[in-house]
């Protein structure tokens, strides 16, 4: 069946993640509520892309931009690319700091090529829209809670990613501590051993499983649940700030974590009052974001093109 294309822009609102959460090495992860929002439109041809916001000025504004790859993946397994593009990208997610803004950009441009193509659901649907954009991120940790909300359970089976959402209880509230430095993923996963004891795999098995439950049911049990032997120690040279405030922050009972591969940290539950975090990270107190990516019509709106951060800042 040929590919016929919707007229019309297509927007979406795609969330921050924070994935691994200690133990969950590249299986858990969660949404959190800082948004891309991004439109695109099928032109007469060409592609033509703005950024504002994060990465303006720094990210490509062509065929190399992250959405745009994205985008053309996706209509390859939808049957046909169309004869141009116009993207616009408002950006608050910070780049390369740990909080899923690639997968952000990737699920974007899943779900806006998706959107554009008549009856796009129907030949790409959720389950396929995840394996396409685990397929292009490498690993399905971030896109999973980008693409489903809430906190994600996320493996990969021969067909491809799959995943669940799980709600997270009242008592879950994340904030993050984000450094100015960026880091790289494909650096800090080049830092990992391709073994490790089998006492450590145990153990974060062991820590995986109950922070499922810490996180779904009883709060109170995250700071134990959070406990990493697989990944956090090998990339601590690499990131020594981070990973000084993760241990001085666990020292007085906060369930800290590196967040993704770094830098920014992720707490999981409340700073004590008076902790002093110092001038060199920014703290954004943000919700859960319990819906994933949402798609709707038409251009983006005055409020969705303000590139102010949401959260609370201090």
């Amino acid at each position: 069946m040929p590919t016929s294309f919707a007229a019309g822009p297509v927007r979406v609102r795609v969330p921050a993640t924070s994935a691994n959460l200690g133990p969950g090495f590249d299986a858990l992860g969660l949404a959190l509520a800082l948004h891309d929002d991004v439109a695109a439109e099928v032109t007469a041809g060409g592609v033509t892309v703005s950024v504002t916001g994060e990465g303006a000025g720094d990210l490509p504004v062509d065929e190399g931009h992250l959405v745009v790859r994205a985008m053309r993946a996706a209509f390859d397994a939808l049957g046909g690319q169309p004869p141009g593009l116009a993207v616009e990208c408002v950006n608050r997610i910070p780049q390369a700091r740990g909080l899923g803004s690639s997968s952000a950009a990737i699920v974007a441009g899943v779900l806006l090529a998706r959107g554009l193509v008549t009856e796009g659901e129907h030949r790409l649907d959720d389950e396929a829209a995840l394996r396409l954009a685990a397929r292009i991120e490498g690993h399905p940790d971030n896109v999973a809670p980008c693409l489903l909300g809430g906190f994600t359970v996320a493996w990969t089976e021969p067909s491809g990613a799959r995943a669940v959402s799980l709600p997270v209880a009242d008592g879950v509230r994340p904030t993050v501590l984000v450094p100015a430095e960026r880091g790289l993923t494909a650096s800090a996963r080049a830092a990992l051993p391709a073994t490790v004891p089998h006492g450590d795999a145990a153990t974060n098995a062991g820590r995986a499983a109950l922070l499922v439950h810490a996180l779904t049911t009883q709060p109170a049990l995250l700071l134990p649940a959070t406990v990493d032997r697989l990944h956090q120690k090998y990339r601590a040279a690499s990131m020594p700030a981070t990973s000084d405030l993760v241990n001085a922050l666990r020292e007085v009972g906060v369930a800290a974590v590196v967040s993704g591969a770094g830098p920014t940290v992720l707490a999981l539950s409340e700073l004590p009052e008076g902790f002093d975090t110092g001038t060199d990270w920014q703290l954004l107190r943000l919700p859960v974001d319990v819906r994933g990516a949402q798609v709707g019509r038409g251009r983006l709106g005055h409020a969705e093109r303000d590139p102010v951060a949401a959260g609370r800042k201090s």
